[in-house]
């Protein structure tokens, strides 16, 4: 809460002139973003800007979702903004706190320079990270002695700290657990276990028993098929045969029912 009034404090010390300068400037952020980058602001407070970024492909940064922010001192834009990364990340420009050491933020930066300029230098120091000035010792050391070992680092702390799809992992499999654990699910549960347990069920389980010229057929190993058909072509003249005699015995219900 106490930071929140700070940057209120800076923002009515901001000349108006700077204010319309910022304008003007998030305005064309908001309608032609840089790749990559979407900027976030308060309306009731100029002087801290947010900025997600995401991190660039082929980068150990690569999937992650990055939150910044820049403060602006009543002194901008003589003096640079100062960055502050929100989100954890391994990398020797930036240390453990969130800060940012990048020459455009300090002896290279001019009042010329903007928001967009600075933000796509940020952006740029997750391709191209400067060991030789880290504020992140660990992350320089490795990144000149080890770079396997830098690089698993920092996909683990962008898998922890800052994986887009984390959300959306989490949704997910909430919502499994969910329908699962619901009345339905349970209901329906227990009726495939009933039909699996019937008696019908359990009789289709049980191994049929062939005929005996069917069985002969698959221990000879001849087409079961074939024999289903040698089979049916026996039994096709009783059938026949069964017919006759059917038609034989209808003649003589007819003069029973005259009697």
């Amino acid at each position: 809460m106490a930071t929140h009034l700070f940057d209120l404090n800076e923002n009515q010390l901001l000349p108006s002139y700077v204010i319309k300068q910022l304008v003007r400037e998030l305005k064309n952020l908001n309608e032609t973003p840089p790749e990559g980058i979407k900027v976030v602001v308060n309306d009731d407070n100029f002087s801290t800007i947010f900025a997600d970024i995401e991190g660039p492909h082929g980068t150990p940064y690569e999937n992650g979702i990055f939150k910044m922010k820049l403060f602006l001192s009543s002194d901008f834009p003589q003096l640079p903004p100062k960055g502050f990364f929100i989100t954890k990340i391994f990398h020797p420009n930036i240390s453990t706190k969130g800060d940012i050491c990048v020459n455009a933020l300090k002896k290279d930066w001019n009042a010329n320079m903007g928001l967009r300029h600075v933000l796509l230098v940020v952006k740029c120091l997750l391709i191209h990270p400067f060991p030789e000035s880290a504020l992140n010792e660990q992350a320089g050391k490795l990144l000149l002695k080890d770079y396997t070992e830098y690089a698993r680092l920092a996909r683990l702390y962008t898998s922890i700290h800052a994986l887009k799809s984390k959300s959306k992992i989490l949704a997910t499999c909430s919502t499994t657990l969910n329908v699962i654990n619901s009345p339905l699910a349970a209901s329906s549960t227990k009726t495939s276990l009933d039909i699996i347990n019937s008696p019908v069920a359990a009789s289709s389980k049980a191994p049929m028993s062939l005929p005996a010229n069917l069985k002969e057929a698959s221990e000879s190993n001849v087409d079961v098929s074939v024999a289903t058909t040698i089979v049916q072509k026996k039994k096709a003249p009783l059938i026949s045969k069964a017919q006759a005699e059917k038609k034989k015995m209808d003649p003589r219900k007819k003069s029973l029912r005259r009697l």
